[in-house]
């Protein structure tokens, strides 16, 4: 019963009782959190240290877990998180922004996104990759960039649409969203979404379909949270989630009513953290269909000077948890649909999206 809490990894996850073990990212490696007499959280081991970790993909069937680090490249484990072996071959880069597992015909085919941005595909469970190529031929890649230094966009997330088992969704920050319906062999670019007075250029966090409707898809990005009821065809955009939050990352649907959504992040961007030093960020709920959002308050701090930079769902028969991690090494977690939450750990170090952390840290300077 173990769940991953990263920015860029996998955000459901299903079992068959409440959570025991969390596996929290940091920039220091991978703090696993077990749940002491079925009551109280502790530190239960770490690993990875010294690694900036991007996101912790867990395949429950195979019995492994992956982990992509900043700078370090893929490492996989066969036993819990105990030992990890590096699995590069094949990846030419060293910053794998996120791992994601598709079932297809019948066998288990693993993503990676990667910085620059490039997409790799396994069909051997990690131990080799090829890469997509076709992914950096779409027009206007050229115009892909990123903000902050080394100014390399990066594919962020992979999402798949389960009514179409050919079909991939990549999110490239900053520059695209990407779909391919040939299993990643040819792709092209949504667009619509964005405007031409948007501040963030085409900047696309992640993808998410609505479960009851996978053509009904909200995607929370640096200009705020839009949504398309047609696979892209035709967009809105959401005003900021209870009035509050203008730069959403984390966005989970309820696994019991999926008119319940979960969304987080900071009040406005990273570009302005780097003047104000403060992310005001915020968790707030959705229970029609996200077209109304109420702040979640009980149990989290009344300024949340640090941003939520991941947030991951738990599942089984009966109920859900929600977990929630910060850039201030803070770990949340929510037992009763996000009404309440308790504090599960502090001082951790920072959970965080590239230098994200370093903006917010006390004493930052403007740069």
């Amino acid at each position: 019963m173990l769940a991953g809490l990263s920015p860029n990894g996998q955000s459901q996850f299903k079992g068959s009782g409440a959570p025991e073990r969390v596996m929290v990212a940091t920039i220091d490696g991978i703090v696993t959190l077990g749940r002491n007499a079925g009551v109280a959280w502790d530190v239960a081991s770490r690993s990875l240290e010294g690694s900036h970790i991007s996101c912790i993909t867990v395949l429950e069937k195979e019995g492994l877990i992956f982990a992509g680090l900043h700078g370090d490249g893929l490492f996989a484990s066969a036993d819990g998180g105990a030992t990890w072996q590096r699995k590069v071959n094949g990846l030419a880069s060293t910053h794998v922004f996120t791992v994601a597992d598709h079932e297809e015909d019948g066998q288990t085919v693993l993503y990676a996104g990667v910085e620059p941005a490039a997409l790799y595909r396994s069909t051997d469970l990690g131990e080799s990759w090829q890469e997509l190529s076709n992914l950096k031929a779409v027009p206007g890649n050229d115009t892909w960039t990123f903000p902050g230094p080394p100014h390399q966009p990066h594919v962020k997330q992979v999402t798949f649409d389960p009514s179409s088992p050919d079909s991939i969704i990549a999110s490239v920050e900053q520059g695209a969203l990407l779909r391919s319906d040939d299993r990643g062999q040819t792709w092209h670019e949504i667009t619509g979404y964005d405007q031409d007075d948007d501040t963030n250029y085409k900047d696309v966090h992640r993808v998410v379909l609505r479960p009851s409707n996978a053509n009904e898809w909200f995607v929370p990005g640096g200009e705020g949270l839009h949504y398309t009821p047609d696979a892209g065809q035709t967009w809105e955009r959401i005003p900021k989630p209870g009035a509050h939050i203008g730069y959403p990352d984390a966005f989970l649907f309820s696994p019991v009513d999926d008119s319940v959504a979960f969304i987080a992040g900071g009040i406005d961007s990273p570009g302005h953290w780097r003047e104000t030093h403060t992310a005001n960020a915020a968790i707030a709920k959705s229970t029609d269909s996200g077209r109304t959002w109420r702040l979640l308050k009980e149990g989290l701090p009344d300024y949340l000077h640090d941003n939520v930079e991941a947030m991951t769902m738990y599942s089984w028969l009966g109920g859900y948890s929600i977990f929630a991690a910060t850039t201030g090494g803070d770990v949340f977690l929510s037992e009763n649909e996000g009404e309440a939450w308790t504090q599960i750990a502090s001082g951790l170090a920072p959970v965080s999206k590239v230098g994200h952390y370093r903006l917010l840290a006390p004493g930052a300077a403007a740069h």
